[in-house]
């Protein structure tokens, strides 16, 4: 190659990736209900489900343009941390809280049933994720030093405490930020940790056999830590900081390269409470300081939106990007 064309190239890569990046916006959908969103479900590029508070739950069948939203009845002081949706006929929503609970819809939110309740207040329901259509697990904060794993095989109209659940350090959780610190991805069960430890633990789904590896996150006090993680192919990171002092950029986004942890090169722009894989080595992280995109697998970040949120998915099947956070906020990816 000419010695004069090389760096031309180069520099035309650069502005290109560059031109890219600056391509992706955050679309604000604006929304009556003032609801806190930490739960998402997105199906395809048509369906996805929001969950929140005081017994918020909305479902959208045009891609995030308009939503049709419901305080389930019976249950208005229900804090709906999480929820796994199938169609736009059938989701499962879990409340954090005292009672600890678990509602099923399969006629789209005209009726629920409930299918799980405890009234122990130790019980508190941080996230929830299905392998499949059947089988899917709801992870909790730790009781007796082992973090509480329910799981169900028949679609979530039973669940069962997992006596095999991770152990759990003294003062080490979870955080019921995004629904996304517990996720099943490529056949195993990923957690991140925080408070007095910040961890990432896995195991296979169908055989459980706990690994336990630090993450360099922030860890010493409850706020702080991991409270998203995500993995595709080999590539496997995790996101947080400390809640209580957004803007600090310190230490919020790791990378796993299949021993151990590394910091990201440059942070995103402060606190992240969710993270989620887009194509190839795209990768989106969001939170109450804003919105973060990667597009070399996590070594790097670019903040793009400067909105607050909690959560953000993408299609499992299709191109769809959502965000939802505090105050009824919805957002679009828009690429």
């Amino acid at each position: 190659m000419n010695k004069y064309l090389k760096p031309f190239l180069i520099i035309l890569m650069l502005a290109a990736g560059l031109q890219q990046l600056n391509a992706q916006t955050v679309t604000l959908i604006p929304q009556t209900v003032t609801a806190s969103i930490r739960g998402m479900s997105v199906i395809n590029d048509r369906v996805a489900w929001i969950s929140g508070s005081k017994g918020h739950v909305a479902i959208t069948t045009d891609g995030g343009i308009t939503w049709k939203w419901q305080q389930v009845k019976g249950y208005e002081k229900a804090d709906f941390r999480d929820v796994q949706a199938f169609s736009e006929k059938k989701a499962v929503v879990i409340a954090s809280g005292t009672p600890a609970l678990v509602l099923k819809t399969t006629d789209g939110g005209n009726t629920w049933t409930k299918v799980f309740e405890n009234n122990d207040a130790a019980y508190f329901l941080d996230a929830m994720d299905f392998a499949d259509s059947k089988h899917g697990f709801i992870m909790g904060d730790p009781i007796n030093n082992k973090f509480l794993l329910l799981e169900t095989n028949d679609g979530g109209n039973t669940w069962a405490q997992v006596s095999n659940a991770p152990d759990a350090l003294p003062g080490e959780a979870a955080f019921a930020a995004s629904g996304t610190c517990m996720r099943i991805q490529q056949g195993q069960i990923l957690i991140a940790t925080g408070g007095t430890a910040s961890r990432y633990i896995c195991s296979p789904v169908n055989k459980l056999d706990w690994k336990y590896i630090n993450t360099p996150l922030p860890q010493s006090k409850s706020s702080q830590g991991a409270f998203g993680i995500a993995k595709h192919n080999a590539t496997l990171i995790v996101v947080g900081g400390d809640y209580e002092q957004p803007a600090k950029r310190d230490s919020v986004a790791a990378i796993f390269n299949g021993e151990k942890f590394s910091l990201s090169a440059a942070m995103p722009g402060g606190f992240q409470s969710g993270v989620e894989h887009i194509k190839g080595k795209t990768f989106i992280a969001t939170g109450t300081a804003g919105t973060n995109l990667s597009t070399d697998g996590g070594k790097t970040w670019k903040q793009i939106d400067s909105g607050s949120y909690n959560v953000c998915l993408k299609a499992r099947t299709g191109s769809l990007v959502l965000l939802a956070g505090d105050k009824g906020r919805i957002g679009i990816l828009k690429f």
